[in-house]
């Protein structure tokens, strides 16, 4: 359980909607594809029920073996056309070490390369009030829901659409690897479409590389669902806006977005990226991934966005910068470093909530830390600790609750405090994760 925690952050994705360049052969749009062969219809309510990715379907692992998400129905009458689509975390990958949890990256790596077992949901179902029927230390609205969760085993964010045999750490033992998040996702999609009745609402949600995910999933997802009312929230998984030419010292994560490109196969025809555009071509620009944040606003205009960061978060900026900057690689893990992190990351967060301000459709939340995973994720366990009390906001759950009210203006908060929050009922889970921290090298 810790480790799956510990491996809940994200390095910053960025699939963006943006134009095609003349080197590029024309990505063709996409449309769901709800006739084909998608995997067996759901037969069960208010249990996990296994979906396994047929074989032709390209939606696979890291290790190559089938994709399998997972439905809970509801068998609510007020709710059986509500469904809430979640996506997890667990890290991210785009070298031999990393991409194989246990190697020489400790934890910063990716989870579930070898695949995805009908058990899943036993341990997964405990990380997110999201992905529980029943609360276990928090309650949420989607509870009575239709449940979907996507797990996380291609290190690519749910987004990457290449096959690769990394060999950079032990030549003699490629690592064959499957990038297949982009796969995935479509399959996972064209199911929802396919089986699932007309909808009322829907809420795509998601933590860390799951947060990058469900932003990326999010225009596909809607496609194929067509739901009367739509609404995404991300938690930490923020597409930073960055320019694929920006300098290091005005953009920090472009070292890492140039790196992702290539590594994952985002650009191209068949990439996530080239294939967003092409399916909603007023998003975005191909030069910043991240402009498909604000893109989704302006692409469905009747739903409603929220995007939820720490400005504390010590994970996902670790998979940001560490290996891209001697310094803060060379610096002790401790204060020092986590300095050198913060120094580049609130940088980031600043410009990032800036580009949502134009957009009335867009919500964002940010309050500063808490004493959890290192200040990353604010819907794992509980919500506790996530309050901005400046703001009279009690926790997070307010602000997913303001998402999925279209009668209300969407919630704009961040904290100007430096407040680092006790996280209440799992703070027991604190002081243990933050020792493994320590003991791992975050």
């Amino acid at each position: 359980m810790f480790r799956r925690f510990a491996h809940l952050s994200l390095s910053t994705l960025a699939l963006a909607a943006v134009t095609t360049t003349s080197a590029q052969a024309a990505p063709q749009p996409w449309t769901p594809n709800t006739k084909g062969n998608v995997g067996p219809g759901p037969t069960t309510f208010n249990k996990w029920e296994a979906i396994t990715a047929p074989a032709e379907s390209g939606a696979v692992c890291g290790n190559g073996s089938p994709y399998r998400f997972f439905v809970n129905r509801t068998t609510s009458a007020a709710d059986k056309a509500k469904t809430v689509v979640v996506f997890e975390g667990g890290g991210a990958c785009w070298d031999q070490n990393a991409c194989v949890i246990g190697g020489k990256s400790g934890v910063l790596g990716a989870t579930n390369y070898s695949g995805i077992t009908t058990t899943h949901m036993n341990i997964a179902g405990i990380a997110t009030p999201f992905a529980q029927r029943t609360a276990l230390l928090q309650k949420v609205q989607t509870q009575s829901w239709n449940i979907v969760y996507a797990p996380y085993c291609t290190g690519d964010v749910h987004t990457g659409n290449k096959f690769t045999a990394y060999s950079d750490a032990d030549p003699s033992k490629p690592l064959p690897y499957y990038h297949h998040g982009f796969k995935n996702i479509e399959l996972m999609a064209n199911w929802l479409g396919k089986y699932f009745p007309a909808q009322d609402k829907l809420l795509v949600t998601g933590f860390s590389a799951g947060g990058v995910g469900a932003t990326a999933a999010y225009g596909l997802i809607r496609l194929a669902m067509n739901p009367k009312q739509g609404a995404l929230m991300a938690d930490s998984g923020p597409l930073f806006q960055v320019d694929r030419n920006a300098s290091p010292a005005d953009a920090p994560s472009v070292l890492l977005h140039n790196k992702i490109r290539d590594a994952w196969g985002l650009d191209g025809d068949e990439g996530l990226a080239s294939r967003m555009i092409a399916t909603f071509p007023t998003a975005g620009d191909i030069n910043n991934l991240g402009s498909l944040t604000e893109g989704l606003a302006k692409v469905f205009p009747q739903d409603r966005f929220g995007q939820a960061v720490f400005q504390a978060d010590g994970v996902f900026s670790a998979f940001s910068y560490v290996k891209f900057y001697p310094d803060i690689a060379a610096t002790p893990v401790g204060p020092k470093r986590d300095a050198l992190l913060h120094e580049k990351w609130s940088k980031e967060v600043v410009t990032w909530v800036d580009a949502m301000k134009p957009y009335p459709n867009m919500g964002y939340y940010v309050p500063y830390g808490r004493d959890f995973l290192k200040s990353h994720t604010l819907t794992t366990g509980t919500f506790g600790g996530t309050g901005i009390k400046e703001a009279n906001l009690a926790d997070v759950g307010v602000f997913v609750d303001n998402v999925l009210d279209p009668s209300q203006p969407l919630i704009r908060a961040y904290e100007t405090g430096r407040t680092v929050q006790n996280s209440g009922g799992i703070v027991f889970l604190s002081t243990i994760s933050n020792a493994i921290y320590a003991l791992i090298g975050l």
